[in-house]
């Protein structure tokens, strides 16, 4: 068996289904951020476990997480409450062996735009760690934050399937307005770390990779239209269709978003006032 962890800030849309679709688990967790909402009431009503502590940035969240809470199986899948496991997921995840050498799983992840749409191939990665043992893993990065296994790696083969826009365009484009400010602040706070083209394309490690990744395309000019065009051509995001474009898009404002706050910053560094300050 496995156990479930689910991170949640008022969720009381989207919770219910996926609590919905880990039933099979006789140990699912749901990690609040103080809900002002029926988030609570609908998990305990679910019979799940609810711990309750202060956002400050999703490595500490998740860290907590791995560390604190009493999970009662060797194996932890973390979910959003905009996920959901479908059945052949959750057949695969309780085969799993308690035995098993590796100290966590990748799966893969299917995200449908806001008219149902399965974004196949606009995604930058469709890969993500949401199964480990939880004295093997921790998580770096304020925002988008990377998972450091301390082990093998495994891949399983079904996927689970993610609802970004489940509350709406406006809500996806708040949200990554935030997300922009901690990039921002990272950027300005980290711009002495370089990436490492030989790690970014032949690295060992998926995550390293990544990481180093995200480094170079910082350091790149022009970043929102590489974006675009990155995701247009050679994600092959048309074969998409009109979601695909959008989604494309989107991504590509919320680079700009980051441009924009990274140089607000900048200037706030220099003492610089701004317009009717």
């Amino acid at each position: 068996m496995i156990s479930v962890l689910i991170f949640t800030k008022n969720e009381q849309q989207d919770l219910p289904g996926c609590l919905a679709s880990v039933a099979w688990s006789d140990d699912v967790h749901v990690l609040d951020s103080f809900s002002t909402d029926r988030t609570v009431e609908l998990a305990r009503d679910a019979g799940a476990l609810v711990t309750q502590r202060p956002f400050d940035n999703w490595a500490a969240h998740q860290n907590f997480a791995a560390r604190e809470l009493p999970f009662k199986h060797p194996w932890v899948l973390h979910l959003d409450a905009d996920e959901r496991v479908p059945t052949p997921l959750a057949e695969e995840l309780r085969r799993l062996d308690a035995g098993d050498p590796r100290a966590a799983f990748r799966i893969r992840r299917r995200d449908f735009f806001f008219d149902g749409a399965w974004l196949r191939y606009v995604q930058v990665t469709p890969w993500y760690v949401r199964v480990f043992r939880p004295g093997k893993i921790r998580y770096e990065r304020l925002v988008h934050q990377v998972a450091v296994v301390d082990g093998e790696t495994g891949e399983l083969t079904e996927p689970f399937d993610h609802y970004p826009f489940s509350k709406g365009i406006g809500f996806w484009l708040e949200r990554h307005v935030r997300y922009a400010a901690v990039e921002a602040k990272m950027l300005v706070e980290k711009n002495a770390e370089r990436g490492s083209w030989k790690t970014a394309l032949f690295g060992a490690d998926f995550h390293q990779r990544r990481v180093h990744q995200k480094r170079l395309f910082y350091q790149m000019p022009c970043r929102p239209l590489v974006k675009f065009l990155y995701l247009l051509v050679w994600r092959r995001a048309f074969l998409d269709g009109r979601a695909g474009l959008a989604y494309a898009l989107l991504l590509a404002i919320y680079e700009y978003f980051i441009v924009l706050q990274t140089r607000e910053l900048e200037l706030a560094a220099t003492g610089k006032t701004f317009p009717g300050a």
